[in-house]
């Protein structure tokens, strides 16, 4: 595979971080660089991903530590975080560590309720046939992927090895919200996808309880990969959020309704 970029318009507005899923890279979100050209992006690959795959899963919170630590290479001060699937997850661990680096927060598809059994069983057959081409072919349709996305999908699930996938499935899979969250006070945008599972959708709740000032939404009609299955509700979305609003599309969920934050 092609190695994707971590760093994009250098010379751009403040930095937007953008965290990616646990089957896929950095690469996931070229989508949505040309919706944010007046920004500088950083886009790195976790440990055990993308151009990393040689490197070992080194959990969750580690994982927070060494993105704040590549970051740190290119920029000082704050940024804005975005996170999809195991993207939220670190996300999360990133504001409770280091919750003065980050303006504001995008976050989408976060698994945060401990698996149950059915779960569980799901992550012992991705590590069964976590080898096998139709597999992760099987996974591109049921997450609703666009066919022309499906091929480097399908690639990078297979190059991500075994030991990583198993030592990230079972922290995911113990779910939690992390203890310090609270420590983070600033925006905090938390979404689910409308057709994702019931237990993505129940996290949001779990987010709000830890961080009260979260604005919780369904993303209409979306799954959970929903930056590359409707790329425009995406970028509109995120980039609305940039300029301190909530796109109106996005489904309320809960109390708070909010539709403004602080820029």
């Amino acid at each position: 595979m092609t190695r994707f970029p971590e760093v994009h318009h250098p010379a751009a507005g403040r930095p937007v971080v953008m965290l990616h899923g646990g089957n896929v890279g950095n690469w996931m979100w070229e989508p949505q660089l040309p919706a944010l050209t007046d920004r500088m992006v950083l886009t790195p690959d976790l440990p055990g991903f993308g151009a990393r795959v040689g490197e070992d899963w080194p959990g969750l919170d580690a994982a927070a530590d060494d993105v704040v630590a590549r970051v740190a290479a290119h920029v000082e001060g704050p940024f804005d975080l975005v996170g999809l699937s195991l993207g939220a997850v670190t996300a999360l661990r990133l504001l409770a560590r280091h919750p003065d680096r980050v303006r504001s927060a995008f976050l989408t598809g976060a698994p945060l309720t401990r698996a149950g059994v059915g779960l569980r069983l799901i992550c012992q057959v991705h590590l069964a046939f976590c080898q096998m081409p139709w597999f992760w072919r099987g996974q591109a349709a049921a997450f609703g992927i666009p066919a022309d996305a499906r091929t480097q999908y399908v690639a990078h699930g297979l190059s991500v090895r075994r030991e990583t996938a198993a030592a990230m499935n079972a922290e995911v899979c113990a779910g939690g919200v992390p203890a310090d969250l609270g420590r983070y006070t600033g925006p905090l945008l938390a979404i689910a996808g409308q057709k994702e599972s019931a237990a993505v959708r129940r996290s949001l709740t779990d987010i709000a309880k830890a961080a009260p000032q979260s604005i919780l939404r369904l993303a209409p009609g979306m799954h959970h990969i929903w930056n590359i299955e409707d790329t425009a509700l995406f970028n509109d979305a995120l980039r609305a959020w940039l300029a301190g609003t909530v796109d109106p599309r996005l489904i309320p969920v809960g109390p708070r309704t909010a539709d403004r934050h602080a820029s």
